[in-house]
C-alpha cells in the first residue's frame, strides 16, 4: 500500500510546485499594478507611511493596533489580516536604514486587498493569520541610521530589553505565539555569493538557538521554506543568492526567536546592479514573501530536504564598485602595476531625504581573488595625476576633463560639500599636493593611452572621454574649502 502511495504523493508534490512556479511568474509579472508609489526612495520616514496606515485603519480587512512607541514618541502599529489559525509575524526595518522590506510590505498590502489572484489569496488568508510591523525603528529611520535614538542595536536587545521597541517585538513575539517568524533587514552591497562575481541580493539565514548549530523541527522548517524562496530568487536574480552566517549570537533577536519556538527566517536585501534604490530588490522581497505565505500555507515546503538549505552559497564580502586592474602607476621613477578596488560611499544630506558620493580607494594590489559591479582593464593604460586651474572658463564640464583638469579654482557657495558634476570646486588658495594612491585616498586621475587620455577616474567614477557625460553614471563632484 505505501509503495502505491509514493508516486501519488510525489505526483501532488509535482503539481503544487508547477502551480507556485506559475504563480511566482504571475507575481512578479503584475507587479507593477501593486507597488506602492509614495515610497520610492530608500530614505523613508514614520510620517511617509502615516498616511498609508490611515488608509489600512479605514479598510475592513485589516486591523490596525497601535502596539507600542518609539523612545522619541513614534508610534508601532501592527497590521493584521487573514482568518487563519496560524499566525505569521513579519517586520521590518529594525535598523532604520534598512528600510527595502518595508516598501515592499507596503506594496503586499495592495496585492491583499485587490480582487485579484482570489483563489491563491483565498489559501494563504483562509489557513493563515498576518501581523506585519513594518517600521520597527522609526527614530533611526528619520535619521537614516541604524540604532535607535538610545544608540542601541535593537537587534542586539533581545535579552536585557533596554528599548521599548525591543520590548514591544518580544511581546508580540510571545502573544502571538507565530509558527513562522520573518526578519527583515538590508545588508551591504558589497556581499557577494562566495567565490562568485554576483551579488547577494538577497540573502537568507535560518537563525540558529545555540551555539552547536543544532537542526530541530523549529530551525528545519524555516531551512526547508528558504530552499523554496532560494529556488524562486533563482528565476530572477541567478546566482545572487548568499547565505547568512549562522553563528549563534545570544542577544539577537532573530536567534531568541528561533530559541522561542518560532521558525525565523532572516532576508537580508543587499545589492543589485544599476539599483542604488533597490527598487528591483523590493519587487524580490515582494514576490518570494508571497510565494513563501503560499508554500506555508498549502504546507507544500514540508517535503523539501533540509539538506538543500547547505547549498546555497555562503556570504562573502569581496565586491568593490569598481575595480580597475593592471593599472601603469609611476611612483619615484619607477612604473609597477596595480590593481585599485574603490568603493563609492554614500553621505546623507541634510534632512536625511537624499546622498551624494564620496569615494574611496579601498584597497590596491593584487585584487584577482576580488570582483566588483564594474571592472576596468587597464593593460596598457598609465595613470595619470589631475591637474587644477586658475579660475573658471568657459568650457564645458567634459572640455576640462580630456585636458587632465579635475579641479577648478573660484568662488565657492557658502553651503554645501559637493556639486553635480565630475570636478572638484576648490578655493583661490588650494594647493595640489604630491600625486600618492593609498588605500583612503579619494580616487581621482586620468588614465592614458598611447599618449592620449581616455578616461578620467572622478571621485571614483569611471568616465570614458569619448562618450557623452550625459550617457555615463558620473556621480558628483566634491567640494573642497
Amino acid at each position: 500500500m505505501i509503495k502505491k502511495l509514493l508516486p501519488l504523493a510525489i505526483s501532488l508534490l509535482s503539481l503544487t510546485i508547477t502551480a507556485q512556479d506559475a504563480l511566482t511568474s504571475k507575481l512578479y509579472e503584475t507587479y507593477e499594478k501593486y507597488k506602492e508609489p509614495s515610497l520610492e526612495k530608500r530614505r523613508i520616514k514614520h510620517n511617509d507611511l502615516k498616511p498609508l496606515i490611515e488608509q489600512l485603519k479605514s479598510n475592513p480587512k485589516f486591523e490596525v493596533q497601535k502596539v507600542g512607541e518609539s523612545i522619541e514618541g513614534r508610534d508601532l502599529n501592527l497590521i493584521s489580516i487573514g482568518s487563519g489559525s496560524e499566525n505569521i509575524f513579519l517586520w521590518s526595518q529594525m535598523h532604520g536604514d534598512e528600510p527595502t522590506a518595508t516598501q515592499a510590505i507596503f506594496d503586499i498590502f495592495h496585492f491583499l486587498d485587490s480582487p485579484d489572484f482570489k483563489e491563491e489569496k483565498e489559501v494563504i488568508l483562509s489557513k493563515l493569520k498576518l501581523h506585519f510591523l513594518p517600521m520597527l525603528n522609526p527614530d533611526g529611520a528619520e535619521v537614516f541610521q541604524r540604532r535607535n535614538a538610545l544608540g542601541v542595536d535593537i537587534n542586539r536587545d533581545a535579552l536585557r530589553l533596554q528599548s521599548p521597541e525591543g520590548q514591544t517585538l518580544k511581546r508580540l513575539r510571545d502573544s502571538l505565539d507565530a509558527s513562522f517568524g520573518f526578519n527583515l533587514h538590508d545588508q551591504s552591497r558589497y556581499y557577494n555569493a562566495e567565490r562568485t562575481e554576483k551579488p547577494a541580493t538577497i540573502s537568507y539565514l535560518a537563525t540558529a538557538f545555540n551555539y552547536e548549530k543544532d537542526i530541530n523541527d523549529v530551525r528545519a522548517k524555516a531551512m526547508k521554506v528558504i530552499v523554496f524562496m532560494n529556488k524562486i530568487i533563482q528565476n530572477y536574480a541567478p546566482g545572487q543568492v548568499g547565505r547568512y552566517s549562522d553563528d549563534f549570537e545570544p542577544r539577537a533577536f532573530g536567534d531568541n526567536i528561533a530559541k522561542w519556538g518560532t521558525s525565523l527566517i532572516l532576508i537580508e536585501s543587499g545589492g543589485y546592479p544599476d539599483d542604488r534604490e533597490k527598487q528591483e530588490i523590493r519587487k524580490l522581497n515582494y514576490v518570494s514573501i508571497l510565494s513563501a505565505l503560499y508554500t506555508i500555507a498549502t504546507k507544500s515546503y514540508e517535503n523539501i530536504p533540509t539538506e538543500d538549505y547547505e547549498k546555497i552559497p555562503k556570504n562573502d564580502r569581496m565586491l568593490f564598485d569598481l575595480k580597475i586592474t593592471n593599472a601603469t602607476y609611476g611612483l619615484l621613477g619607477k612604473d609597477y602595476i596595480l590593481d585599485l578596488g574603490i568603493m563609492q560611499y554614500e553621505i546623507d544630506k541634510k534632512g536625511h531625504n537624499d546622498f551624494y558620493y564620496r569615494s574611496s580607494v579601498s584597497d590596491q594590489g593584487d585584487l584577482s581573488t576580488y570582483y566588483a559591479y564594474e571592472t576596468f582593464d587597464a593593460t596598457g593604460y598609465k595613470i595619470i595625476p589631475p591637474k587644477v586651474v586658475s579660475m573658471e572658463t568657459a568650457s564645458s564640464p567634459l572640455e576640462l576633463l580630456r585636458q587632465g583638469i579635475a579641479y577648478v579654482k573660484g568662488k565657492l557657495p557658502e553651503e554645501g560639500a559637493y556639486v553635480e558634476m565630475p570636478l572638484f570646486k576648490v578655493s583661490e588658495a588650494f594647493e595640489l599636493g604630491d600625486f600618492n594612491l593609498q588605500p583612503g585616498v579619494n580616487p581621482t586621475f586620468f588614465l592614458e593611452k598611447n599618449g592620449k587620455l581616455t578616461h578620467a577616474v572622478i571621485n571614483g567614477f569611471l568616465i570614458d572621454l569619448n562618450k557623452p557625460l550625459e550617457n555615463q553614471e558620473t556621480g558628483n563632484g566634491l567640494i573642497y574649502r
